[in-house]
């Protein structure tokens, strides 16, 4: 019976000391403040105030609904503002694979910088395969480039990045100009402990020519790359892995055919992308990444192409 516009107006009536001054108040006109006022107190069974009074009084009762404003609404104001502040004082992220570490932990501090409430807890246990731990609920974030059908999950756009053939400097495929499928027919490939189903350049670069090479799993992305750097093997990386051993001389890459990209991607529990801290966070770790990271592209804009599997 009582709604919230009745106690604003009782409040601004109060506040300004006449019907036409509350009317101005409320951006409404006084006929429709005063007929809000009739309808009221008909519903009610009394009057609220005195009219013609001067200064004008309000009844016994009307300073009982009034106290009751005075009460509620600042109540309700603090309770709105209570909803736009976070809620969540643990953010817990995982990621698929060692190799967004490097980017992945100076976007952090810059994060809490923004929101040093939040605690972040870095899952690194469930590294390789977190989804199944985010559905579950024991994380909040995870960044991947694996998007699982009919999962529960949003999938949030990060970037796009390239990937890059790492090789030792003196490798033969060092000095090739365009690498093909064929070319990696014979090589040791090292990949993180993932199935092959997962791994960009099975899917898009050798399993649509047929080749097969020896595969290696190594789960240490610095061992990894010393084993490349020692010529026991090629791999695969986002450039950014790379970029600082390649100006180091330790390896090289190379450009798979016309270039293989991926895209990386912030997963969530559908009906939770909105969350304040989520929602920062994801935009913040995109900001920082596109803007320290080479060859990628942020992927958050509407109608941003998906990367396509590259022509062979």
């Amino acid at each position: 019976m009582i709604e919230l516009k009745h106690l604003r107006t009782l409040q601004a009536l109060r506040n300004t000391g006449s019907l036409a001054a509350a009317a101005a108040q409320l951006h409404q006109t006084q006929s429709a403040l005063s007929h809000q006022f009739s309808d009221l107190e008909q519903r009610l069974g009394f009057r609220l105030f005195v009219r013609k009074s001067q200064p004008l009084r309000f009844t016994p009762q009307g300073e009982i609904l009034l106290h009751l404003a005075e009460q509620v609404l600042p109540q309700i104001q603090h309770a709105l503002q209570a909803c736009h502040e976070p809620h969540q004082t643990t953010l817990r992220i995982a990621i698929e694979c060692h190799s967004c570490i490097q980017w992945l932990t100076p976007a952090l501090s810059n994060f809490r910088q923004s929101w040093p409430q939040v605690v972040m807890d870095f899952k690194s246990g469930v590294t390789f395969d977190p989804q199944p731990a985010l559905q579950q609920g024991e994380l909040d974030v995870v960044l991947t480039s694996d998007i699982l059908p009919r999962s529960g999950l949003f999938y949030s756009p990060m970037f796009d990045f390239e990937v890059r053939l790492v090789l030792a400097p003196d490798h033969p495929l060092a000095q090739v100009e365009h690498i093909s499928p064929e070319d990696l027919a014979n090589e040791v490939l090292m990949i993180y402990p993932v199935q092959r189903q997962r791994l960009d350049i099975w899917r898009h670069f050798l399993q649509p020519a047929g080749v097969s090479p020896a595969l290696k799993s190594v789960d240490n992305t610095l061992l990894l790359i010393q084993m490349v750097s020692a010529g026991m093997g090629i791999a695969a990386l986002p450039h950014w892995v790379v970029e600082s051993f390649e100006h180091q001389g330790l390896v090289v890459t190379k450009t798979l055919g016309d270039g293989l990209w991926s895209r990386l991607y912030a997963a969530v529990r559908d009906g939770e992308q909105r969350q304040p801290v989520v929602e920062a966070f994801i935009r913040s770790a995109r900001q920082h990444a596109c803007d320290h990271l080479p060859l990628v592209r942020d992927a958050s804009q509407p109608g941003t192409p998906l990367p396509s599997p590259l022509p062979l």
